[in-house]
């Protein structure tokens, strides 16, 4: 069976067929960088690094942007508060973001567009956008795009729409579920927004959120791309709003896949800024959390079910890992003076059957960790042949390609 992936436009597992034959373009949201991004957010990011790894065994290339929000209206409320400049903000939370990053061994991306490098490009679109008639200017120089004019608004979130009424507008980024509005794709300048502006021919001002990604995506991507991903937060608005507005500018189909992680809950809720119960890579660094204790606890669920971290599961997942150093240290150790060969035992072929099936990555740990404990037993007895010895260090090589969870791989 090849990959299979649950795309939330179909609401369906299907194939997955590259548009490239060779190259695979995924285009990922990334950090607002107004603060440090916490635990819940790394928890869509390694699940996205499990996707890239996954693709690259198979034999794909990458091609990977990830994009760096680096305004919005929490960047200006914070960088307000704090008395200095937004670009000082943001870069030192970019910083404190790529640092998270590295240290919890995520691969990088090709790519890490910042909004503010794109206005121009935002610019062009929302220009497209009011001479087709999909958006209109306001008395402040905010444009806005109509939602009536994209017949195929709210598919991605499953949203019934009556085209007949028209909806109210709003200059907010995030807005219920079941709310419906003319999402704003330039806000005019207001007098909280300080020095926080650009001209454009409608006033001057600043970009939605949600414009950012699109011009950001087709610049570096093209118009049509692979797979998008994000928390399941993103899907309504924000994605929803972004296939309107790509779709209606280039008049071809946005993205063929799209992929959304669950969230991570801590107490039973969400973890969230909003909740003010978030835990930041910092803060779990500083309690002697190791990155591949942390990404065990955030690949042993699957990455469209909520999983729930607990401090207190710090041991058992320490635990875990020590047996995966251990059986490391002693497969090497007797296998050193084998001839190579790139031999598989038959249980990577259930592996790949469950990382084929939508990434299933807590079936994939239960089947390598069972035949761990049956290799482990063989080498102790003395029982195993050097033909398993060998299928066993190119199965515990693919593992840790995959999942990285062994102390002593090379981080990138």
């Amino acid at each position: 069976m090849g990959l299979r992936l649950f795309n939330s436009m179909t609401r369906r597992k299907e194939k997955f067929i590259p548009i490239d034959k060779k190259t695979v373009k995924i285009y990922t949201c990334g950090p607002t960088v107004y603060d440090f991004a916490h635990l819940g957010n790394f928890r869509t990011f390694i699940f996205e690094d499990l996707l890239k790894r996954w693709l690259i065994h198979l034999g794909y290339s990458i091609k990977h942007v990830m994009n760096i929000t680096d305004i919005d209206d929490k960047i200006i409320k914070r960088s307000s508060e704090e008395g200095i400049d937004s670009n000082v903000l943001t870069e030192k939370y970019i910083n404190h973001f790529m640092n998270d990053f590295e240290w919890l061994k995520l691969q990088p991306a090709n790519q890490y567009p910042k909004a503010t490098d794109y206005i121009w490009k935002m610019k062009e679109i929302i220009s497209t956008l009011i001479e087709k008639g999909n958006a209109y200017i306001e008395k402040d120089g905010s444009v806005y795009f109509k939602i009536n004019s994209f017949k195929n608004y709210g598919k991605l979130a499953n949203l019934r729409i009556s085209h007949k009424k028209q909806p109210n507008k709003t200059l907010d980024d995030n807005y219920g579920k079941e709310s419906l509005h003319d999402f704003a794709l330039w806000k005019g300048w207001k007098k909280n927004d300080g020095n926080v502006y650009w001209d454009a021919p409608w006033g001057k001002g600043r970009p939605g959120w949600h414009i950012e990604c699109s011009a950001m995506s087709d610049e570096t991507l093209g118009s049509h791309f692979d797979i998008h991903c994000g928390g399941v937060d993103n899907l309504f608005p924000h994605h929803e709003n972004e296939i309107a507005q790509s779709t209606n500018y280039s008049n071809q189909k946005f993205v063929n896949y799209w992929l959304h992680s669950e969230f991570l809950l801590i107490d039973g809720e969400k973890m969230s800024k909003s909740n003010k119960n978030f835990l930041t890579i910092r803060e779990l660094r500083s309690e002697n959390f190791t990155p591949e204790s942390l990404r065990y606890q955030l690949l042993r669920g699957h990455y469209r079910n909520k999983i729930s971290f607990s401090k207190s599961k710090k041991y058992e997942s320490d635990k875990i890992i020590n047996r995966i150093n251990e059986f490391h240290k002693l497969l090497k150790g007797i296998g050193d003076n084998t001839f190579s060969s790139d031999t598989l035992p038959i249980e990577y072929s259930e592996f790949k059957l469950a990382m084929n099936d939508d990434l299933n990555s807590p079936k994939a740990l239960a089947i390598f960790f069972t035949w761990m404990k049956k290799c482990t037993k063989m080498i102790k007895e003395k029982t195993i042949e050097d033909n398993q010895i060998i299928s066993a260090i190119n199965f515990l090589d693919v593992f840790n390609k995959i999942f990285d969870l062994h102390k002593s791989r090379k981080r990138y």
